[in-house]
């Protein structure tokens, strides 16, 4: 264990984490491996145990079955999942906060009384389903469309890396409606439409378990009361829910570095070359010590923003700061890791390897490194 530095986020905070730290100890841990190697997604043995203890609800008014607290809450408990399993913490991200939470802020109270229940509870999986394989960083230039009918509307096209699409009982998806920017607008989606189905399965280098998929939509009907927000509003809708998201998904690399430092800090107190431990060198303490202050300083920065979150004063570029500095961490404190055990951290025989891959995703996820930087620079010289 690592020593705990006392970011004083309170008597609530703490016990979100050692709830989610127990828990994930010993439910998800003792699974993660697995989860991997077969990517599979263990929806029946983990998500209803987490539903009972409040954790997809954790930033939803009580009135619809939630904790009622915020993203600080939100981003302690995904770091504390994806430190047992980043596959788990990424599917559980993608529930919780990119469908769960986008609902909680933007359905009407119908749409709420009937989707949120059983998000919370873990008997639904929620999904988002933003990317296209045209329409990644450029959402704008999406090409799945809405038509309007007498009966609602008419979906037509595809959605493409969806993350626990082949799951997702229900679905926040954007759609053209008209042209540009604001010709866009949010639908639930269920998953027993007609004219749904799911398409190719991606096959991923990491964050295997986390299920990956296309979504086809052909003459999909979907009734008018399923719009989500404002029609032709979908690019604000989304864009709001960016920041919550980058804030909440930084948490999973804390995870990993934490779960690299647990690996590391053991391995190198008994790991002994010339007749000594090799945390005895001072090479190895050096390497120790920038993974512990790689951690913590990304700690500082996530815990800041989602505070900042908390209060309705968060800024579009602090959170891709926040997300952009602990993306790049998770990376390098992973590949310090595999450094770290030598030749068996290159090996399935420990779980630094699977670190590495998973680290590497949200270089790229929620928005890459390069947008994220573009966003900040832009904002800093007032472009």
């Amino acid at each position: 264990m690592t020593p705990d530095f006392d970011f004083g986020l309170g008597e609530t905070a703490d016990m979100i984490r050692e709830t989610t730290q127990r828990f994930a100890k010993e439910r998800i841990e003792p699974l993660a491996a697995k989860i991997d190697a077969e990517d599979w997604f263990p929806r029946d043995e983990l998500w209803p145990a987490m539903g009972e203890l409040g954790l997809h609800g954790i930033t939803v008014e009580e009135e619809f079955g939630g904790l009622g607290l915020g993203y600080l809450e939100h981003v302690i408990a995904q770091e504390e999942i994806a430190r047992a399993s980043a596959s788990i913490g990424l599917s559980y991200g993608a529930h919780s906060n990119l469908c769960v939470n986008q609902i909680r802020r933007w359905a009407n109270p119908e749409q709420k009384a009937k989707y949120l229940p059983k998000l919370i509870s873990g008997e639904h999986v929620g999904s988002l389903a933003m990317s296209e394989a045209g329409a990644g960083s450029d959402v704008v230039s999406m090409k799945l469309r809405a038509e309007k009918t007498d009966r609602g509307y008419v979906l037509n096209g595809t959605k493409f890396w969806i993350t626990n699409a082949a799951y997702a009982d229900t679905l926040v998806v954007y759609a053209k409606t008209g042209e540009g920017s604001r010709g866009i607008t949010t639908f639930l989606i269920e998953k027993d439409m007609p004219g749904f189905s799911i398409g190719q399965k991606i096959d991923k280098m990491g964050m295997r378990g986390s299920p990956t998929a296309e979504l086809v939509f052909n003459d999909c009907e979907v009734p008018e009361e399923n719009v989500m927000g404002p029609l032709n509003g979908g690019v604000g809708v989304l864009m709001s829910g960016l920041d919550y998201e980058r804030t909440v998904l930084s948490g999973i690399q804390l995870g990993i570095m934490q779960a690299c430092l647990d690996v590391v800090l053991p391995y190198i107190r008994e790991r002994k070359q010339f007749g000594q431990a090799i945390g005895h060198f001072q090479l190895m303490q050096a390497k120790v010590a920038d993974m512990y202050v790689a951690l913590n300083s990304a700690r500082a920065y996530v815990y800041a923003v989602a505070k900042s979150c908390d209060a309705g004063k968060t800024t579009r570029f602090d959170a891709a700061g926040a997300i952009l500095l602990a993306s790049e961490s998770a990376v390098k404190v992973s590949l310090e890791a595999i450094q770290a055990l030598g030749g068996a951290g290159y090996t399935k025989d420990w779980p630094v390897e699977r670190f590495a891959r998973d680290a590497k995703l949200l270089d790229i996820g929620a928005g890459t490194n390069e947008i994220r930087r573009m966003l900040i620079g832009r904002e800093l010289i007032g472009a």
